[in-house]
């Protein structure tokens, strides 16, 4: 009979992650450090029939089953075999997930498949044109018009009956449960860039009801993707120019002009602390806050600022401690900066902590722009100091928050990491240094 009195404290015991700086922690924790950029034209695009051309691509991953990891051969095989129903944002979560149970050492051997779950977070994820490409041109006319009453009959046979699978936002948890005999709570959230805080607040909650022992709790995105360009493109700010591809995001600077895009994904080995206590588990840090908020159009101009102070309220709830440092959404959008910039005035006071921004270095990747982020900032509260935010050269006066823009400003012992959706979805969450 477990004490249903006691709060159940949650600690994070393994990460792992895919991003445009590389797929090792120790690896783009340097990057950060020495202000490289993973911006750069784009590969994965025909950026002739797009009106921008750049982008933060995770290059180092292919999808090679070598990027998942250690696995046993077992693990392997079927992870392998599996590929085929995976499009590239499934892929990049999977590769975090069995990244992140690596570094947690939480195998099949200590855990009880049936108190350990998955909880995932991603964008809408988007079929890729050529899925449908043979069916299309067996339904066009001499002329090479789509005639769209030949599709029952002759197009529709030319899709793969498996295509969908590959495209489910939900896949990722299933995959990752599956494939690891992960039987526990199982649970899959899609609100774009809001999606990993969504996700462990979730998570959190889940082992602090004595649900299940531990998570792998992640999220996965890509914003590199013909259709879901195009979509942000018609949709979203975006930043110009391919002269200096490097200097194009610009978190909270005077001089920017608009988000970039990205891709990556990023995962957590959650665990309740005595349980990872029990089994000798490295602990690097504590889940210690969560909110969310949400505001749409209709509550203003400012229905951002709205949502993320919501956000962040809830996350700084019953605590008496001061915030270390500020992850910050930092998506380099002119409006969208300072109503962040706003929210963390307004909740945190004009005196504000350091404010990091790693947008900087490699744009918006989407859903899984916050779980690298914060992978990012668990590191820094390892090594004691802050990496300075890439590009942010002159401040400006709209944006009054202390951002960083050296390497010697201290961490502290904990941070609070904001993500926001353009539709005024926002979530917090707050981690700090393992108080033993």
């Amino acid at each position: 009979m477990r004490d249903s009195v006691s709060p159940r404290r949650v600690v994070i015991t393994g990460v792992g992650l895919i991003s445009p700086l590389g797929n090792q922690v120790e690896a783009v924790w340097e990057a950060l450090r020495d202000r490289k950029s993973g911006v750069d034209l784009l590969q994965a695009l025909p950026s002739d029939a797009m009106s921008i051309s750049c982008g933060a691509e995770a290059r180092d991953f292919t999808g090679s089953i070598s990027e998942f990891g250690p696995l046993d051969k077992q693990l392997q095989r079927a992870i392998k075999k599996g590929l085929k129903l995976m499009c590239r944002e499934i892929e990049m979560g999977v590769a975090a997930a069995q990244l992140a149970l690596h570094d947690s050492g939480l195998s099949s051997d200590v855990r009880d498949p049936d108190r350990t779950g998955v909880l995932y977070g991603s964008d809408y994820i988007m079929t890729l044109p050529e899925e449908f490409a043979a069916g299309i041109r067996k339904c066009q006319d001499a002329e090479g018009r789509f005639q769209f009453e030949r599709w029952s009959e002759l197009g529709l046979p030319e899709v793969n009956p498996l295509w969908l699978l590959k495209y489910l936002p939900n896949m990722p948890a299933s995959h990752i449960a599956i494939y690891n005999d992960l039987r526990g709570a199982n649970n899959s959230l899609t609100l774009r860039e809001a999606s990993p805080g969504a996700a462990i607040g979730e998570a959190v909650s889940t082992i602090s009801r004595g649900i299940v022992d531990a998570m792998v709790v992640g999220a996965t995105g890509t914003r590199i993707n013909p259709f879901r360009t195009l979509h942000v493109v018609m949709q979203e700010v975006l930043a110009g120019g391919s002269e200096n591809p490097a200097g194009l995001s610009r978190p909270f600077d005077k001089d920017r002009t608009g988000s970039v895009l990205g891709e990556g994904a990023g995962a957590f080995i959650l665990e309740e602390l005595e349980f990872a206590k029990a089994r000798g588990a490295e602990i690097l840090g504590e889940v210690v806050g969560f909110g969310s908020g949400t505001a749409g159009a209709t509550a203003g101009p400012q229905f951002i600022q709205t949502a993320m102070a919501n956000a962040l309220r809830g996350a700084m709830r019953n605590s008496d401690t001061s915030v270390g440092h500020v992850n910050a959404h930092g998506i380099g959008t002119p409006d969208g900066d300072i109503q962040e910039a706003a929210a963390i005035v307004e909740v945190l006071g004009p005196d504000t902590p350091p404010v990091v921004a790693a947008k900087g270095n490699f744009g918006n990747l989407g859903a899984g722009g916050g779980m690298v982020e914060a992978i990012a900032s668990i590191q820094a509260l390892s090594e004691g100091s802050l990496w300075p935010t890439l590009n942010y050269e002159t401040p400006d006066a709209d944006c009054p928050i202390n951002v960083v823009s050296s390497n010697d400003v201290p961490a502290g012992d904990n941070f609070v990491s904001l993500n926001v959706s353009p539709q005024g979805q926002a979530t917090a969450f707050r981690i700090a240094k393992f108080a033993g």
